[in-house]
């Protein structure tokens, strides 16, 4: 929500809220992590290490790819890309709120 916030609110270009968003949540990442190491929140690793291990791997290639592309692909056709995956997102969240295993 970070970036579309800064793209729609603030009227900065959608390269800029990226890395915006990314210097942004660093500090509030490291914040969390520690906050969380202290109180064992961490122990559910353990037990999803393959769920992990696919989400770090993704999170790479996904960073590798965007940086590959982020002086290819021009402005005015990943504002569209973006809004296609909040939608997306949005309706897979509503669609798991009426699933009561998530």
């Amino acid at each position: 929500m970070l970036i579309p916030t800064i793209v729609l609110l603030f009227g900065a270009d959608i390269k800029l809220a990226g890395s915006l968003s990314l210097a942004v949540s660093l500090p509030t990442m490291i914040v969390g992590f520690t906050r969380y190491s202290k109180d064992k929140s961490f122990a559910v690793i353990h037990t999803e290490r393959r769920f992990l291990a696919i989400l770090a791997a993704g999170s790479v290639v996904g960073a590798f790819i965007g940086g590959r592309l982020l002086g290819i692909i021009p402005t005015a056709m990943l504002l569209p890309m973006l809004a296609t995956i909040l939608v997306i997102s949005a309706i897979k969240i509503w669609q798991a709120r009426g699933n009561p295993r998530h």
